[in-house]
């Protein structure tokens, strides 16, 4: 079982060891959310500048709380990952139907791709990939994992089915998504959910 509070990422102190001032913590929150917005909207355009015009603060605030725009493009993406990991945490992991719970999982990734697709396009150059990274990217798995396997022992997918799998539709996903528009891509899910399936 997974332990809940695991799935829960706490604000990182700084680099002092102490927790931000709240009108601090208020500005760092404002400026992500405005950037955020502009990535999904206007993808790899987006300078700091623009955010902080947008935010209505100075340039000098945006770089306070985010030294380089990596920083803050992966600021957002890690936001939309912990938001996805949420809805898991809430919906899926306490959802008695387990077939229910891994295809809500993959339909979240799916609705978060599809309506980001800017911030997908900025976190990629950046990063080179769209996939979160570190402690992130560990819980994504272990939460996959426990879908996987509550699926195969109630006999709703292959017993030969793993994470690997679920790894390939969501990158099936992101193809969709990206060089269609958006595309069908619910269809596309439920195609490729189709062949998990037990015959």
């Amino acid at each position: 079982m997974i332990d809940e509070r695991s799935l829960r990422l706490s604000t990182p102190p700084t680099p002092t060891g102490r927790r931000p001032r709240a009108d601090a913590e208020r500005n760092r929150s404002r400026v992500l959310a405005v950037a955020r917005a502009l990535f999904s909207e206007h993808g790899n355009q987006v300078q700091m500048a623009d955010v902080a015009r947008a935010a209505g603060v100075g340039v000098g605030t945006v770089y306070r709380h985010f030294p380089d725009r990596q920083s803050l493009v992966l600021a957002a993406a890690e936001q939309r990952f912990t938001e996805v990991l949420e809805f898991v945490r809430t919906e899926c992991l306490s959802d008695a139907d387990p077939q229910r719970a891994l295809v809500g999982f993959l339909r979240r990734i799916g609705e978060a791709m599809f309506h980001d697709q800017g911030l997908s396009v900025a976190l990629e150059s950046v990063m080179g990939s769209t996939e979160p990274r570190g402690e992130t990217r560990e819980l994504y798995h272990t939460v996959a994992a426990t879908l996987v396997e509550r699926a195969r022992a109630a006999g709703t997918i292959r017993p030969d089915s793993t994470v690997a799998d679920l790894v390939l539709i969501v990158h099936g996903l992101i193809g969709v998504i990206r060089h269609d528009d958006g595309g069908d891509w619910h269809r596309y899910l439920d195609l490729a959910l189709d062949g998990l399936r037990v015959r």
